[in-house]
């Protein structure tokens, strides 16, 4: 079970109206476990970015002047994700900025046609699942960690690799995991080509079970119970010595 832990950064709420993506993080999991695989990259979105959303980012327009273009990392970007499950919290709006980016590739360079996301990946929204495990409550990140005793106070602005680590760790926790997930900074390498990034420092918090002691009534304490039971009226299990 391959899945990809996804959140995206964009130039506004809403690519029909033309604003695009400015950067894409993901972090790979196979059968829960991380990999150390990352997929970490910033855009240059060809068009002005919004005030209202560089507040919440911190993104602005000299930032990622100098980055390449969606067409530029698309193939990259694209086999880092294909065939996975991508896991996403708000998924229709990251699934729908990256669905418009494809689309618009396709239409300028005819093939290799990439996407739509649905018809070659799994997606689960964490939203959704949020909401059905916690009808009635708020459910965005900064809640949900605090629900589930996440540390995210490094988390001043949103960011498309830190949100995604955060998602990953309210991930596993709401299914029934445990993680301790940090970036390592000091020793991050990275493909510059594809955005691929090796520098995930991961510990996996695994309980590993042990043999339990199994404690067994002495014939003073059967007795006891066998005439509780007949006090009242009740059968004493044929296996209770097995």
């Amino acid at each position: 079970m391959r899945q990809i832990v996804l959140d995206t950064e964009t130039t506004g709420i809403d690519p029909k109206q033309g604003h695009r993506l400015v950067e894409i993080g993901a972090i790979e999991m196979v059968n829960r476990r991380f990999t150390g695989r990352t997929y970490h990259q910033y855009i240059n979105p060809e068009r002005h970015i919004d005030a209202e959303v560089v507040a919440v980012h911190g993104i602005d327009d000299e930032r990622v002047a100098n980055e390449p273009v969606f067409a530029e990392v698309a193939d990259a970007f694209w086999e880092f994700i294909q065939g996975a499950e991508l896991v996403i919290h708000n998924a229709a709006f990251d699934v729908g900025f990256i669905d418009h980016e494809l689309a618009m590739l396709n239409q300028k360079r005819g093939s290799p046609v990439l996407g739509p996301v649905a018809d070659y990946c799994g997606i689960l929204d964490t939203l959704d699942m949020a909401r059905q495990k916690h009808p009635g409550q708020r459910n965005n990140l900064d809640a949900l960690c605090k629900r589930y005793d996440i540390d995210n106070g490094h988390r001043v602005l949103h960011g498309a690799l830190l949100d995604a680590e955060i998602l990953a760790e309210v991930y596993l926790s709401m299914t029934g995991g445990q993680t301790a997930l940090t970036l390592d900074s000091g020793s991050q390498h990275s493909d510059e080509s594809s955005g691929a990034h090796q520098g995930l420092s991961i510990q996996r918090l695994a309980l590993t079970p042990g043999q339990l002691r199994v404690i067994r009534p002495s014939e003073a304490e059967q007795k006891a119970h066998i005439a509780k039971c007949e006090a009242h009226q009740l059968r004493w299990p044929e296996d209770a010595h097995a």
